[in-house]
């Protein structure tokens, strides 16, 4: 049954929405999806997107804020597109310079389990086959999750990698997977936010970034944040004590949060914790960034003989 239109859209807005379309379709013209069933779908994002933690205020600030390419490409798998689904497996990238998203994911998977072949096939598999079909009855999909707010490929590995860890933690007392809905929910964020400080925090975040010009610093970075090592795996990868890592993640963290807090302040901000836009925004921040695709990073610890297969 089709969605009935937000009551706030009006001949202009449809106009928007037949201009994404169109773009889109430019785009990606192998792609064959109707105006209307993308229409339909965009509502469903716009239900979602309402419901989240820095909710568009209206439906015109829905389609400003829109992630077109990735909006469409969610809304032609959904309605069983095989063009769409070939461009998500095979063409979605993540960042710049990344791999492709299924190599992004079992990239997470031998992380998650070591020497573990089978088990890092399963994992991607059973993501993969969960994205059109929940895990557990009446439950919502993965991709029918996504409220096209923030760029697709990292959300979905973000998701990935809260489903697995959350298979591997004890709940309750025993081993257990959260549900769907958990997985997917927002952490919390500070109490004022809006679309625009959490687009501040991304811009500040990005010109604290590119000020990293120590390349120790930019590796720690990207040995911890992009392939999730702990302190001790770093510490032992580099051959430094633990000590010292931690003082050099604690020193890194002050700068970085001193630094985004004075330029939030500088723009009126008057919210005290950072938490929410860290958990929620920084990772994108850092997946974009050249200087932190697995690429340089390997080129980094080459020069210092190392490397991240190494016993």
């Amino acid at each position: 049954m089709a969605r009935a239109m937000p009551q706030e859209v009006t001949a202009e807005s449809r106009r928007r929405v037949a201009l994404v379309y169109h773009f889109c379709r430019v785009q990606t013209p192998h792609i064959a999806l109707p105006l209307e069933r993308f229409e339909s779908r965009l509502r469903g994002m716009y239900e979602r997107a309402r419901s989240s933690k820095s909710p568009p205020a209206n439906w015109d600030e829905f389609l400003a804020r829109l992630q077109p390419l990735d909006a469409f490409v969610v809304a032609s798998c959904i309605e069983g597109n095989q063009d769409a689904w070939q461009l998500l497996l095979f063409d979605a990238r993540v960042g710049r310079q990344e791999k492709r998203l299924l190599d992004a994911l079992r990239t997470r998977a031998v992380k998650l389990f070591p020497g573990n072949e089978e088990r890092q096939n399963s994992a991607v598999n059973d993501f993969w086959g969960h994205l059109l079909v929940s895990e557990t009855p009446g439950a919502v999909p993965i991709l029918q999750r996504y409220d096209a707010m923030r760029p697709l490929v990292p959300w979905l590995i973000t998701v990935f990698q809260n489903w697995q860890i959350s298979k591997l933690r004890p709940r309750d007392g025993r081993n257990a997977s959260l549900d769907v809905d958990d997985l997917l929910a927002d952490r919390d964020s500070p109490s004022d936010s809006t679309p625009h400080w959490h687009e501040s925090f991304c811009e500040a975040a990005r010109l604290w970034l590119g000020q990293v010009a120590e390349e120790e610093d930019l590796l720690l970075l990207g040995l911890l944040w992009r392939h999730r090592l702990s302190q001790r795996e770093a510490a032992k990868l580099l051959r430094v004590h633990e000590g010292t890592i931690s003082r050099r993640v604690k020193d890194l963290s002050e700068r970085c949060l001193d630094y985004v807090a004075a330029h939030l302040r500088s723009e009126g901000w008057a919210g005290e914790d950072l938490s929410g836009f860290i958990y929620s925004e920084m990772a994108s921040v850092l997946f974009d960034e050249p200087r932190l695709s697995p690429q340089y990073l390997a080129r980094l610890l080459r020069e210092r003989g190392k490397s991240l297969t190494q016993e």
